[in-house]
């Protein structure tokens, strides 16, 4: 075919037409199939339902169906004290105030993503010392207000390291006031 754009003929002259449709009487597209049939049985009175046994709520020993009155039955796999990082949650929770707050705390955030108790602690870590931060930065002006505030902070490190570390057994939260439930809030909306 020539397909310039000065052409003496038409090219609709010189190409290959279509064949023409043929004529059969079978409405299918393959005339080899056969035709479709209509069922003769009723398929209500199949057995093809469960039996009522299967809906029931006692336990069932296969774990299968609605029978499970247990509604962690489908996730046995899931471990509350599972981490991201090879350490164990309570080390994790502790390291969150004792990694150079608040910068121990957003490195958590950013490498732990299993843990709601090691994620917990660290927003709250890094809420607490950005805020304790602010005001050293305010009373850097006075060396007696800056060593009590670092004396402060020392206390606060102290005291939330080892509820970090003695909560993690039965996974308690102990809650600052404002800065705690701003904490889990943020860990409940992820």
């Amino acid at each position: 075919m020539d397909f310039a754009p000065y052409q003496d003929t038409a090219p609709e002259n010189n190409r290959a037409l279509s064949p023409p449709p043929r004529r059969s009487t079978s409405r299918s597209p393959n005339p080899k199939s056969p035709p479709p049939t209509r069922p003769t049985t009723d398929p209500f009175l199949s057995s093809t339902l469960p039996a009522p046994s299967h809906f029931t709520d006692e336990p069932r020993g296969d774990g299968r169906g609605f029978g499970n009155t247990d509604l962690e039955s489908g996730r046995m796999d899931v471990n509350l004290f599972e981490t991201s990082l090879p350490l164990r949650l309570d080390y994790e929770a502790m390291l969150a105030y004792l990694l150079l707050p608040p910068a121990g705390g957003v490195l958590l955030l950013v490498v732990e993503h299993k843990s709601d108790y090691v994620r917990f602690h660290a927003w709250q870590s890094s809420l607490v010392f950005t805020v304790m931060f602010v005001i050293h930065l305010i009373f850097s002006w006075s060396p007696v207000l800056s060593w009590i505030l670092f004396v402060f902070d020392l206390g606060l490190i102290a005291f939330l390291t080892m509820h970090a570390y003695q909560d993690a057994n039965n996974l308690d939260r102990l809650e600052l006031p404002f800065f705690g439930g701003l904490a889990s809030s943020f860990v409940d909306a992820e």
